[in-house]
């Protein structure tokens, strides 16, 4: 697999292609969101694990700069703090742009995209993801919940037939993922919930759920040939 850091019109990013990636090969697509603090390098590791040969992988950095620690830079998709709303719409505004972008960049299909993220960035997949259904086959929202559930409620398609895959470990704010689980199921979602004995992490148990999911509801390349 090969790894490749650009810079589009809004975002750093990283590309993971898929060993012996074939230009002419419209490969479905995982998009992957990092937490606060961390980096665009922080999930792409993970491609490895889902498939390396089926997926197209892209890994958007966050804009806002971190120090976590000295000598230690780490980024966010939003910080608390009177402009909160406001960065809030203009971080939305261009990754609604980057999902564009990053499909036509790489000949992606409607419909051919998979929106994986993890606590911040897992907020975001059920904010671009439920309201782009056409866009995005399913979502797998990780360690997260739905910060705005009656803001969401406003903007979710008629259709709620989409899949999503959401997981939380039991050390990490488990209501809050439970109030966002029963959310969807009240909204007309079936979302496969699962929890682990575990903290705000991913873990090889999660893994071992959400890959065949993955495989399952957005089928890797390789699998489509056979």
């Amino acid at each position: 697999m090969r790894v490749e850091p650009s810079r589009g019109k809004d975002f750093t990013y990283l590309t993971v292609y898929p060993s012996g990636y074939k230009e002419n090969v419209s490969y479905p697509m995982v998009m992957m969101l990092h937490g606060f603090g961390a980096s665009m390098y922080d999930l792409a590791g993970l491609a490895q694990a889902i498939h390396d040969s089926g997926y197209i992988y892209v890994c958007p950095n966050a804009p806002i700069p971190m120090q976590m620690a000295p000598g230690s830079l780490g980024f966010a998709w939003a910080v608390s703090g009177g402009d909160d709303t406001d960065a809030r719409s203009k971080v939305d505004q261009k990754l609604g742009a980057f999902w564009e972008e990053a499909m036509n960049l790489h000949n992606v299909r409607q419909g051919q995209c998979l929106l994986l993220g993890f606590s911040q960035g897992g907020g975001l997949a059920y904010k671009h993801g439920l309201t782009r259904p056409d866009m995005f086959s399913g979502i797998a929202a990780l360690s997260c919940s739905i910060r705005d559930q009656l803001g969401m409620k406003d903007m979710l398609p008629t259709e709620r037939n989409q899949e999503i895959f959401v997981a939380h470990g039991l050390s990490d704010n488990i209501e809050s993922a439970r109030s966002s689980v029963k959310f969807l199921e009240m909204e007309g979602y079936h979302p496969k919930y699962k929890e682990y004995e575990m903290g705000h992490e991913i873990s090889q148990e999660v893994l071992a759920d959400l890959i065949p999911w993955i495989q399952a509801v957005l089928p890797p390349y390789r699998a489509q040939e056979t």
